[in-house]
């Protein structure tokens, strides 16, 4: 199955085999330390830049069913972000993996997207709207 929105990730999820648990690193944008002039003007015009992890969590696929409410949820963290990766962990026996199991591919996951290895992940902007990075 091809993933071209938030809803087809969902619905996909809902369907392998085994249960899932859905991985979500939400991530601002900011100059990376050390940035030159010409990073900077292209950043202040929405260009380039660091994606810095800022807040993570997992959920079952039923409870970030829907797009909007997981950026309602995260607005009261008081965190703001640009951009969210998502990823997935597959269950077993047909008991989908619990938060305790998640910690350390969450921790995974942020430390790759902080080394820029983010090809692994699907990327959603703040809107829903399902975007490919290149890496830095």
């Amino acid at each position: 199955m091809h993933i071209h929105s938030y809803t087809d990730l969902i619905r996909a999820a809902l369907q392998q085999d085994q249960p899932q648990r859905l991985l979500f690193v939400f991530a601002k944008a900011e100059l990376p330390s050390g940035h030159t002039d010409k990073q900077k003007q292209g950043f202040e015009q929405g260009n380039g830049g660091a994606l810095a992890p800022v807040l993570c969590v997992d959920k079952l696929p039923q409870e970030a069913a829907d797009f909007c409410t997981l950026v309602e949820e995260s607005r009261h963290t008081g965190q703001d972000w640009d951009i969210v990766f998502v990823s997935a962990m597959q269950g077993r026996a047909g008991i989908a993996p619990n938060s305790d199991e998640a910690v350390h591919p969450l921790h995974m996951m942020m430390n790759k997207i902080q080394s820029g290895m983010i090809g692994d992940f699907l990327t959603f902007t703040r809107e829903g709207e399902l975007v490919a990075l290149a890496p830095g």
